[in-house]
């Protein structure tokens, strides 16, 4: 849990990452050396986790997103460490997460285009032991997307 001031600390960085130490503590209402010392507290603890840049996806070539729904054939250790282990290795896999109900993993995965998308699915997917079913959703639109917390 952090506290309230640390909270105003995590949602200005979240809008603006590059913020200077100067213009952040302005932000929040604090000196700039307590904003820096907290800044350091909340990287040490691990609650920032790390800095990175927001790419646009399309505008970046990667034309084609979808969320795929994998269920193991069974729960052996080795086949979810063997599949955990390739999922980790895949660029294309954004995100993945275990899950309950009908399927035991959602992953986002985006590509190229729908050749690169049928390539990752023969050459990757469908070649993981223990796999038993693969569904698709294709995203058509974007709604809302975004990776910062509630504060």
């Amino acid at each position: 849990m952090v506290e309230e001031q640390d909270e105003k600390i995590l949602a200005e960085l979240q809008k603006d990452g590059r913020a200077t130490n100067l213009q952040l503590a302005e932000t929040v209402g604090m000196s700039t050396s307590a904003c820096w010392r907290r800044v350091r507290a909340l990287e040490e603890s691990g609650v920032i986790s790390g800095y990175s840049a927001l790419v646009a996806r399309e505008r970046a070539g990667f034309a084609t997103s979808a969320i795929l729904h994998v269920s193991l054939e069974r729960h052996d250790v080795k086949f979810v460490d063997e599949f955990v282990a390739r999922v980790m290795k895949r660029r294309e896999v954004l995100e993945c997460f275990a899950t309950t109900g009908d399927a035991d993993y959602h992953l986002r995965v985006v590509v190229r285009d729908m050749d690169a998308y049928n390539k990752f699915l023969d050459e990757f997917m469908f070649r993981i032991p223990g796999i038993r079913h693969v569904r698709t959703n294709v995203i058509l639109k974007e709604i809302k997307t975004g990776v910062a917390l509630p504060f």
